[in-house]
């Protein structure tokens, strides 16, 4: 059987804020029992804030749907994000600037 090449586009994860809007350039999620708590690095393509980039912390649901509650994060599941963490390197690196 021959896959299709599945189009880069049609798997990006867009967002839409009031001062602008754009893509998800790295994202690191773990599964928790209650939910899963995410870090995403947010690259603005469009409005006010175009060009540049933000981090957000969040949540989704188990289904997948985007929360809007607060990430809250048990200290039991740190090593799990840090290990996923390593997987989304300008994340990390912009993250690693909190703690220096």
């Amino acid at each position: 059987m021959t896959r299709k090449p599945v189009n880069a586009a049609a798997k990006e994860k867009r967002f839409s804020l009031h001062w602008g809007s754009g893509v998800i350039a790295e994202e690191v999620q773990i599964v928790t029992p209650f939910h899963r708590p995410t870090i995403q690095l947010l690259k603005f393509t469009d409005g006010p804030a175009k060009g540049s980039e933000e981090i957000r912390f969040c949540v989704y649901d188990h289904r997948g749907r985007f929360q809007r509650m607060p990430c809250i994060i048990d200290t039991s599941d740190l090593p799990k994000l840090r290990a996923e963490l390593g997987k989304a390197p300008r994340l990390q690196r912009l993250l690693s600037r909190l703690a220096t």
